[in-house]
């Protein structure tokens, strides 16, 4: 089983999930984080540590982000790991809770 990161995380970027992951499964696009499934532990510390609530067990993605797993497995092998904890996005606050942002992905 794998976490994974839902819509939510679109646009917002907080990035407090990376700090606390023992095995730094967290990859970074412009605006918007993945985990690596095949990195993955199952080790659940990241999913409380997320203000946007975007972080969800394999399990437990709701049925309206399902497409959510397969693109954290596709971005988590193109785009760059992160470890360290960043300045979440300018305009995050205003972006959080905000449903349908899968057209704001940026690749």
């Amino acid at each position: 089983m794998t976490f994974v990161v839902g819509e939510n995380c679109i646009k917002c970027k907080y990035t407090d999930c990376v700090e606390v992951c023992p095995v730094d499964c967290f990859y970074e696009g412009p605006n918007f984080l993945v985990i690596h499934p095949d990195e993955c532990i199952d080790c659940a510390l990241c999913e409380s540590e997320c203000p946007a609530n975007a972080i969800f067990s394999e399990d437990e993605v709701p049925d309206d982000q399902q497409v959510f797993i397969e693109l954290n497995e596709v971005l988590a092998n193109t785009w760059d790991n992160i470890t360290e904890k960043k300045d979440a996005l300018p305009d995050a606050e205003s972006w959080n809770g905000i449903k349908g942002k899968l057209d704001q992905l940026e690749r």
